[in-house]
This record gives C-alpha cells, sequence and structure tokens, in this order.
C-alpha cells in the first residue's frame, strides 16, 4: 500500500507497462549479432558521419529550435511544404505529443492488437483510455476499427507497415478508413518503415493529409537512414496540427548532431537505395530458407520477420531463443505484442542471416 504522506502519480500512470527495448547482449557469446530492434546492417550513410563530424566542433551552442536545415532537407526530398513538417526527439516523441495534444481523461484512443506498445503507453500516459481492436490474420482491420468507434474516439494510431508483422493496409483501405472517421478524430499513420516499402498499393501518407484536416503522417531516421543513436523523427500535418504540436513540444527537443546528420542523411539517395536493396534480396531469402525448416513466417513489408515456432513440437519461441543466444544472435521475444510462441528477426548482414538459418536448422532439427 502506497504512503499518502508523498507525492502519488496521477490515475493510469502506474497501468502503464514501461517499454522494454530489444536485448542487446548475449553473455558468454564470443560474438554478437544484435537482430532485435530493427537497424539497419549497413550503418548511416557516410555523409550523416561527416556532417555530424561537422556539427561536434560547436556543442556549446544550443540547436536551432526550429530544425530549420532538417526540415527543408526533408521537405525538398519528398517535394512538401517546410511549414508542414515538424521534426523531434524520434517519432516516439510526436506519438506523445499528438496523445497529449488531442487527448484528455474520458477520452478514446485506439490501435490494433499487435500494434506497436508505445501506442497505449501514449494513451494512458494523456489519462485516456486505450481500446485495443483486433486484426485478422495479422493485419489491421478497418471495419473492426470502425465498428471500435464512439462519441469518446479522439485519435486512430495506425501502424503502416507494422511492427512486429510486418503487414501492412493497401492505400485504398487506408482512405476507407480514413472516409469512416467523422472530421474531428485525428489518424495517425505511423510509416516507420516506408522507405523500405516496394510495394505500387502502397502509400506511407503524404497524400491523405495533403487532402485532408485530420491526417497526420510520422517517420523516423531510426531505420532505413541507420541514426537511431541520434533519436530523429518527422511529422508532416496539417498547419493547425504542426501549430497545436509546437506549442507543447520542448524548444530544443531535436539536438544539432541529429539535424546535421538528418539533413544528410535524406539526401544520399544512393545510400537509401543500397538499403532497400539489401533489405529486398535478403528479406526473401530469410524467407524462403525458413520456411522450409517449417517455420511459418509472416509475409513483411518492412526489414524484419515474424517467425512463428510449432504450436505442439515441443520447439518453442522461448528456447529458440537461448538456443540462438547462447550462440550469439538476439532476436526479439514478441509477447508483449501476443505472439508468445514467435520471435522477430530483423534482416542482418549476410553473415547473420545465414547464421541464424544454420543456428534454427540445427535447433529444430538436433
Amino acid at each position: 500500500m502506497h504512503s499518502p504522506n508523498r507525492p502519488q502519480p496521477k490515475p493510469g500512470i502506474m497501468d502503464i507497462a514501461a517499454y522494454v527495448p530489444g536485448r542487446e547482449s548475449a553473455p558468454g557469446a564470443a560474438k554478437v549479432w544484435k537482430l532485435s530492434s530493427n537497424e539497419t546492417p549497413l550503418g548511416p550513410s557516410p555523409a550523416a558521419l561527416e556532417a555530424v563530424q561537422a556539427a561536434s566542433g560547436h556543442l556549446e551552442a544550443y540547436p536551432d529550435g526550429a530544425a530549420a536545415r532538417l526540415r527543408e532537407a526533408i521537405a525538398e526530398v519528398h517535394g512538401l511544404n517546410p511549414g508542414n513538417i515538424l521534426c523531434s526527439n524520434g517519432s516516439d516523441e510526436l506519438l506523445g505529443l499528438l496523445a497529449q495534444t488531442y487527448l484528455k481523461p474520458g477520452d478514446e484512443g485506439i490501435f490494433t492488437e499487435h500494434g506497436f506498445l508505445v501506442y497505449r503507453i501514449q494513451i494512458l500516459a494523456a489519462g485516456a483510455t486505450p481500446v485495443v481492436v483486433k486484426e485478422k490474420d495479422e493485419r489491421a482491420d478497418v471495419d473492426a476499427i470502425l465498428a471500435a468507434m464512439t462519441e469518446r474516439t479522439r485519435i486512430v494510431f495506425l501502424a503502416n507497415p507494422n511492427n512486429p508483422t510486418g503487414t501492412y493496409l493497401p492505400v485504398e483501405e487506408v482512405r476507407r478508413l480514413h472516409a469512416g472517421l467523422p472530421g474531428h478524430v485525428l489518424l495517425v499513420l505511423d510509416a516507420a518503415y516506408a522507405e523500405y516499402v516496394r510495394r505500387n498499393d502502397y502509400e506511407a501518407g503524404i497524400e491523405l493529409v495533403s487532402s485532408f484536416e485530420n491526417v497526420v503522417m510520422t517517420r523516423t531516421f531510426s531505420k532505413i537512414y541507420g541514426l537511431a543513436g541520434l533519436r530523429i523523427g518527422w511529422m508532416y500535418a496539417p498547419a493547425h496540427v504542426v501549430d497545436a504540436v509546437n506549442r507543447v513540444r520542448g524548444p530544443f527537443n531535436v539536438n544539432a548532431l541529429a539535424i546535421a546528420a538528418g539533413a544528410a542523411a535524406i539526401r544520399d539517395r544512393a545510400h537509401v537505395e543500397r538499403a532497400a536493396a539489401h533489405n529486398e534480396a535478403w528479406r526473401a531469402w530469410l524467407n524462403e530458407e525458413l520456411t522450409k525448416l517449417g517455420l511459418r513466417v509472416t509475409p513483411s513489408i518492412g526489414n524484419f520477420l515474424l517467425v512463428h515456432f510449432p504450436q505442439n513440437g515441443g520447439k518453442t519461441a522461448e528456447d529458440a531463443d537461448a538456443f540462438l543466444v547462447a550462440r550469439g544472435f538476439v532476436l526479439r521475444r514478441v509477447t508483449a505484442y501476443g505472439f508468445p510462441n514467435a520471435l522477430r528477426m530483423s534482416v542482418g548482414t549476410e553473415e547473420a542471416n545465414r547464421g541464424v538459418v544454420a543456428a534454427l536448422s540445427k535447433f529444430l532439427n538436433g
């Protein structure tokens, strides 16, 4: 029982399960391949590293609070108005800022059952009620989302592609979802993995944001750009949303090294293409090899695969995880996402990818 004579968190805070990042270490292993956090195996653009080096000589100065240089680079590459872009300390920060800005106690925020855990955290932190909607075949279900709407719904979070499944909604389904939402409900399209997608029926959200007053798209530099350590996110949003969120965010929420590196990274299109091509080739190879081993793999368009272990074969995901970690291969347990018998594997280097398949073959046939 808590003492009444000490500060108490507001209602809802202690209902939050703290986010647990992907594990990094494999104690006892001679070499570690970290495949638990969907980081790019190619690392950042050399241009981004040069930009960090140049910016590091001026760390006594505050960064530009408007991150103008970074916003202009994003706008240039995507053909957008910089005034509709807001940058952040990772896209996670934006999800929190949007929840703080648009949710209050009594409101509801919707997300799907295998969606990013941060949605629930931020909805609860804002004092609102999380509403979890069932997926269909490990994919967001537009009809189920629309059926979950009430007069208290104020925000819908949709990860597209979704993590940890790697599945996506085609643009027509996203448009159908938006068409079913009242104008006062904000649709947040979390497109953290958009740069990896090579599908004609996919749209990250730029067209929808440009056309409507209640859609926001969030993006990140943590995945294909290889800048997870600098924490850079951005959103493209209607001017009224940018104005509202700007009033809530910290005045210097993007650091100087991040601004310099992000502006250089997004302009290095050749590096992005190399990363996408590597991912496309090795994701297909992994999918085929893991399926040959008798494992079910959820069809993914991201830079990771959700690998399911047999329900009744006695070879569980937990056992597989222990077997892999002992050999230096660190994958992600996804029990918290509703998949107790699956592991999520980031597409890694050739050495890492081949090593995981060889180890799992030994595990399953041992």
